[in-house]
């Protein structure tokens, strides 16, 4: 007989409410395996896969639409999901790489002992985009604003940070909505992206033009603004035209 779980043990597993995974199967993009005479939903082990997935994606702001289309077309699910594990990995070893360095600090700190800098600073590596910036721009681009990173403090890097993931994150929801790239949702997140992009210097249009077109042309930087196990193109080409749109109209 193959497993089943009811609706109710499922919402309790996931912490998502019944009434979610009931939404999630009216709008097809997850079906039960069947459900009982009294109405009750049930799930089988495709269907827990399958849940897996959303959850992974939802957890990086794509909507449901983008969701369904993504599980659609990836008839492997094995293939998908080991793509889910590799991005999941490299993040667990890089927060994991952040872990052991502040735990060094504190033992060494506590104890009086000195500090080696590849320790402290293992897992905060900001220089991956290194060769793109340099062959695109010149070394001088790139030196600028590693001067400028590396005269911030821990609390003033943070909010830069987190403000590069809420837009990429808005840019992603705006194409999954199927908003205009020239329309006032896109065009504002265009104005956060073209402000932070400006935050040692006021960006040129030839230099957001430019890097609207390495958003599309180098996949480590698509992927920025893409959900992980969907095909980041569409999404690096969204933001592109809505900074070129940008650019024509403020700069």
């Amino acid at each position: 007989m193959t497993a089943e779980w009811s609706i109710q043990e499922v919402a309790r597993l996931t912490g998502a409410t019944s009434r979610t995974l009931r939404h999630y199967g009216d709008v097809g993009l997850l079906v039960p395996s069947r459900t009982g005479s009294n109405g009750q939903r049930w799930y089988d082990q495709r269907g827990l896969v399958r849940l897996q997935r959303i959850l992974l994606l939802r957890e990086h702001g794509v909507g449901l639409p983008a969701i369904k289309e993504a599980l659609d077309e990836s008839a492997d699910m094995v293939a998908a999901l080991r793509e889910h594990l590799e991005m999941l990995a490299q993040e667990q070893d890089r927060i994991g790489r952040q872990v052991r360095s502040i735990r060094t600090t504190i033992r060494k700190l506590g104890g009086g002992e000195a500090l080696m800098a590849e320790e402290v600073l293992d897992g905060f590596d900001h220089t991956q985009y290194r060769g793109e910036v340099t062959q695109q721009w010149g070394p001088e681009v790139y030196e600028k604003g590693d001067r400028w990173w590396r005269s911030l403090d821990d609390g003033q890097k943070a909010p830069f940070r987190q403000q590069m993931r809420d837009i990429a994150r808005d840019f992603a929801r705006a194409h999954d909505d199927q908003e205009a790239v020239d329309g006032a949702v896109a065009q504002e997140i265009a104005r956060r992206q073209v402000e932070w992009l400006g935050i040692t210097a006021a960006p040129s249009r030839d230099y957001v033009i430019g890097i609207g077109e390495m958003y599309v042309a180098d996949p480590c930087f698509a992927k920025s603004y893409a959900p992980p196990g969907v095909d980041a193109t569409p999404y690096a080409e969204y933001v592109r035209d809505a900074l070129r749109v940008y650019t024509e109209r403020n700069l």
